[in-house]
């Protein structure tokens, strides 16, 4: 039989995530690959959903997801960003961001329509695009005083007659860069201007290090109706298994979702909404420890990875580090980090996968620190050994 696969998925086969994951326990390797920690989040939280399971929620909840949730979610897009949304309409609750994010591009994207995204970008982006029928303009991201980011030309360029919309993560996974109210009103400027649809992914809204500052896309003048901001729950709260996320958009962007997710997974399981929606409402104390604690996670492995030999780019959020192999005389991140694990026991994902264009990826590998730090200091030994045993070989 010819591959059953429709056509325009065959380039996708396997995630890197699954591969790297599997080959982590095939090798009985430390994880610094796929981005999951391996600590719980709040107690209270936790204790919601086993309970909300006793009392029964275990039935399929409204479509748009249940109410206290979508009241919660209203509560904090005002609190913390001043952006008002009524749970009634403009609040959708989803199977995690990944969800949210394909419905978004299987809603308002036609066959051959143009969606602008800056890579390296998660990987689910370029697949949602394809499965769409519309068509990646990939924009890069580089290097510049220490951290990502992009040239205005070359976003402005990216933008042709059949663009229809663009895809903003800040912050941003794989590079760990936050926008700048000056690159975002950039991004604005071009939506205002051709009329284009903005999705954000923003589900590391509040993991930012050092003062840096999370800004909305649709807080800026004229985004709010133009803009489906997703966020979920899972890096917030520690609670990645969950898979609970949800849309915050004008009524009219929220009715073009909610039809496309109603016939992806109709609804979210409601155990977790439940929780969640408490989460929201009185874990922040713990979100702010979190954060704190991943701020010196990452200053953990950045500063080992420097001694183990690699170029490091300092991430002002998110969980990941990126590293740049050159230094250590290679140059193939992908050949690399399948190595790795024989070599070192250690997994990390190689970042030349997040590109249409992989040669620009090709000498970057992403590290994981939201780990304990027994387990990011025996994978740093370990790395640190690796040089060390390369540089005796030559």
């Amino acid at each position: 039989m010819n591959d059953p696969l429709v056509a325009r998925m065959r380039g996708f086969g396997t995630t890197i995530f699954a591969e790297m994951s599997a080959l982590a326990v095939r090798t009985g390797s430390i994880n610094l690959g796929q981005g999951f920690p391996d600590t719980d989040g709040p107690a209270a939280m936790l204790e919601r959903a086993a309970s909300a399971v006793r009392e029964g929620h275990n039935q399929y909840p409204p479509g748009p997801g249940v109410p206290e949730l979508r009241q919660a979610v209203s509560e904090h897009r005002k609190e913390h960003y001043g952006l008002a949304y009524d749970p009634d309409g403009e609040i959708l609750v989803t199977v995690g961001a990944t969800e949210a994010v394909a419905a978004s591009v299987l809603a308002l994207c036609e066959p051959g329509d143009e969606v602008i995204a800056f890579e390296p970008y998660y990987d689910s982006y370029a697949a949602a695009i394809a499965l769409a029928g519309a068509v990646l303009r990939p924009v890069t991201l580089r290097p510049d005083g220490g951290r990502f980011t992009f040239d205005p030309a070359e976003l402005r360029a990216a933008a042709g007659p059949r663009t229809r919309a663009i895809l903003v993560n800040s912050p941003h996974n794989p590079t760990g860069t936050v926008l700048t109210r000056a690159e975002l009103e950039e991004i604005a400027e071009l939506c205002r201007e051709r009329d284009l649809v903005a999705v954000t992914d923003e589900v590391y809204e509040h993991l930012t290090f050092d003062g840096v500052e999370h800004i909305p896309l649709a807080t800026l003048p004229g985004m709010r109706e133009r803009t489906v901001t997703i966020s979920s729950a899972g890096k917030t709260f520690s609670v990645t298994g969950w898979k609970t996320g949800w849309v915050c958009a004008p009524p009219e962007l929220v009715r073009a979702v909610q039809t496309v997710k109603q016939f992806l997974t109709f609804t979210a399981a409601a155990p977790w909404q439940l929780a969640v929606a408490h989460g929201l409402r009185h874990e922040t104390e713990w979100v702010a420890a979190l954060r704190d604690g991943l701020q010196a996670k990452r200053d953990r492995l950045s500063a080992g990875l420097a001694e183990a030999g690699f170029d490091v780019y300092r991430p002002a959020g998110t969980y990941f580090v990126q590293a740049d192999i050159r230094p250590l005389g290679l140059s193939d991140g992908l050949a690399f980090t399948r190595d790795l694990p024989s070599l070192a026991g250690v997994v990390a994902i190689p970042t030349q996968v997040f590109y249409a264009r992989p040669e620009r990826g090709a000498h970057f590998v992403r590290f994981a620190f939201c780990k304990k730090d027994e387990v990011i200091d025996e994978a740093v030994h370990r790395l640190t050994r690796l040089g060390e045993t390369e540089g005796d070989a030559e």
